[in-house]
């Protein structure tokens, strides 16, 4: 991976899915954090001044990106946008050709803009979800598609895909489609990292320390209760054409200053 070096950038604009709203780092009540807003608050340390919009909303798919999110993103004149989008076109089995045509309309756009683009391949779910096997093509694909607008537009990439540390059901909610803080954490880390702000590190995507292993039954009773849990609930969201977005509104729509927490200073 090449960095690009800390560019003072003062307008940051994040579009996309769950992922980038923040789901599982925070809460409904007390609101979601969430990789794009600690890499946000890792950026304003460089860069004093640094204003931050997030226009994410969970559940989203490439074609909502499109048509929901790319025209607000570009109105703020944004010179730094997050868009790493499409994974829930994988695990919704969307057409690949119809996404590659969305992705491809958005990444042109926001190319287009002169902002820097950061971009990502996406996690191995094959080995952190019961059914990531059946979708496993689908992401491959995904981030063959990925690596290939990255290089084809001058886009930062952020290769999550071959991160030891996002197989590790640690770096996980217990919902195992969104990452726990730490995850976040460490997404937001491999980005600051590839735009080459100081300080960042090259270790971001190191393993954890081993942990106890379940033995089979243990985790085969985990993958039952996970399903119980969370995919049958989604499976009966997307039967009835229902989605966890519908009705929401960005978390934060509009530009706004970002203090840098004390800690990061």
């Amino acid at each position: 991976m090449v960095t690009i070096g800390c560019m003072g950038y003062t307008r940051f604009v994040a579009i996309g899915d769950s992922q980038t709203e923040g789901m599982c780092d925070g809460d409904d009540s007390a609101g979601y954090r969430g990789w794009a807003d600690r890499l946000a608050d890792r950026l304003a340390v460089h860069n004093p001044g640094l204003q931050y919009a997030n226009l994410a909303i969970r559940g989203k798919n490439t074609r909502n990106a499109r048509e929901e999110q790319l025209g607000p993103c570009l109105a703020l004149r944004p010179d730094l946008i997050a868009a790493p989008l499409g994974m829930n076109d994988v695990i919704g089995r969307a057409d690949p050709a119809i996404v590659r045509a969305d992705l491809d309309f958005i990444y042109r756009r926001l190319a287009e803009s002169g902002a820097t683009v950061v971009i990502s391949t996406f996690p191995d779910v094959a080995r952190t979800i019961p059914f990531g096997r059946t979708v496993e093509e689908r992401l491959l694909l995904l981030n063959d598609m990925m690596r290939e607008f990255a290089a084809t537009y001058g886009f930062v990439l952020v290769d999550l895909y071959t991160a030891p540390v996002l197989t590790d059901l640690r770096s996980w909610a217990r919902d195992r489609l969104h990452a726990s803080p730490a995850g976040h954490d460490r997404f937001a880390a491999g980005a600051a990292y590839a735009l080459g702000l100081p300080g960042s590190s090259a270790d971001w995507g190191h393993a954890l320390p081993p942990a106890y292993a379940p033995n089979p039954v243990v985790r085969a009773l985990g993958d039952a209760r996970w399903m119980v849990e969370f995919f049958t609930p989604w499976i009966i969201r997307k039967l009835r054409g229902r989605s966890l977005g519908d009705g929401r509104a960005p978390k934060r729509p509009e530009l706004t200053p970002v203090i840098a927490p004390q800690a990061l200073r």
